[in-house]
């Protein structure tokens, strides 16, 4: 039985939550709460399995309590969000950074035709969420403070260029996706593609909270648009997002691979067609084996390769099947990876152009 604290300031959503999660099975609703500071007595005296939680919130809101959580009794949070303004979801993302796995739309009112279809979700994903070991999650101060894991990495042979660099995150990938881009020079030589399993509605929120500590442009991806060197492109909702030849991003309603649109593997598969060798991919934090297989064939092509490591993984599913795929050339801590990008994008520019 999964024990669920939920989180929410309005009283009538309140209940509108607890009735959806108790009429599952295997989901009990053990306590509620109005605000951050009730949310952190009923973590401490309940002891949940999950909380879902809401962002704007009277006293202290979800972002706070979200960071004094998993800075002392930490538990899988979600954050459910009534809202998909993508100045207001900014605030969502933070609250991910500060540790939530998840974040997904409020259902749909009872009598809605989306009302099912949401409500669904809502379960899944608290029930997906349940089984995440979560960590204590360090002051921001202390984290900034400690010293940078070193990198394990594999043989760094290189093909002649690099043309794209694609990259694949599912749960906890975020933030990791945040550190990567504001460790990238404003200079970066390529295009990156980005696709990240999210909830439907975010993505434009999100790729505006990504846009805040980039200095590249950060752009939700188009049909037919041109790719360009330092801009980066995050797949759309409910689209499958491919590389064309002429350097075209293509978009389709392809069906799901494996329940997920967009998918990695798709992205991924067309990465390799187009570029093959010339290009740099990884897989980050997530759960499933999204984009695994197709990083084995990458690798085999002569692309390089790289996935985000254990410990820093919030979920080690997607990169960790990748490497026991051996599927990958680096294994590196989110911190390392946007240096080793720039590397590997400038030294082979510089073979190409020698």
């Amino acid at each position: 039985m999964i024990k669920v604290l939920i989180v929410e300031d309005s009283p009538v959503v309140r209940e509108f939550l607890v009735h959806i999660l108790d009429a599952d099975p295997g989901i009990q609703v053990i306590g509620t709460a109005n605000d951050g500071e009730q949310a952190l007595e009923a973590v401490a005296r309940k002891r949940p399995g999950v909380i879902t939680m809401d962002i704007h919130m009277p006293g202290m809101d979800g972002l706070e309590a979200t960071r004094r959580i998993m800075e002392t009794d930490p538990v899988p949070i979600i954050i459910v969000s009534g809202s998909t303004d993508p100045r207001e979801v900014s605030t969502t993302f933070d609250a991910m950074e500060a540790g939530a796995l998840a974040v997904v739309r409020r259902p749909a009112g009872i009598g809605h035709p989306d009302h099912e279809a949401t409500a669904r979700e809502l379960v899944q994903t608290v029930k997906l969420m349940s089984e995440v070991k979560v960590v204590r999650r360090w002051s921001r101060a202390r984290r900034e403070a400690a010293a940078p894991r070193p990198a394990e990495t594999g043989p760094a042979q290189q093909p002649a260029k690099v043309r794209i660099v694609a990259i694949g995150a599912s749960t906890g990938g975020p933030p990791v996706l945040q550190t990567v881009l504001a460790g990238l020079p404003k200079d970066f030589p390529v295009p990156l593609l980005i696709v990240q399993h999210m909830a439907a509605g975010f993505i434009g929120g999100f790729v505006e909270w990504l846009a805040q500590s980039s200095r590249l442009p950060v752009h939700v991806a188009t049909q037919g648009e041109f790719m360009l060197p330092g801009h980066v492109y995050v797949a759309p909702d409910e689209f499958q997002m491919k590389v064309e030849r002429g350097g075209k991003i293509g978009l389709t309603k392809d069906a799901p691979e494996d329940g997920l649109r967009p998918s990695v593997s798709f992205l991924f598969r067309s990465v390799a067609e187009v570029y093959g060798c010339d290009a740099v991919v990884g897989l980050l934090t997530g759960m499933g084996r999204d984009g695994a297989e197709e990083l084995r064939r990458l690798k085999e092509k002569g692309a390089a390769t790289f996935a985000q490591d254990k410990d820093s993984s919030v979920v080690h599913g997607m990169p960790g099947e990748a490497i026991r795929l051996d599927a990958v050339m680096f294994v590196l801590p989110p911190e390392k990876i946007a240096a080793v990008l720039t590397n590997l994008a400038n030294n082979r520019g510089n073979k190409e152009r020698d």
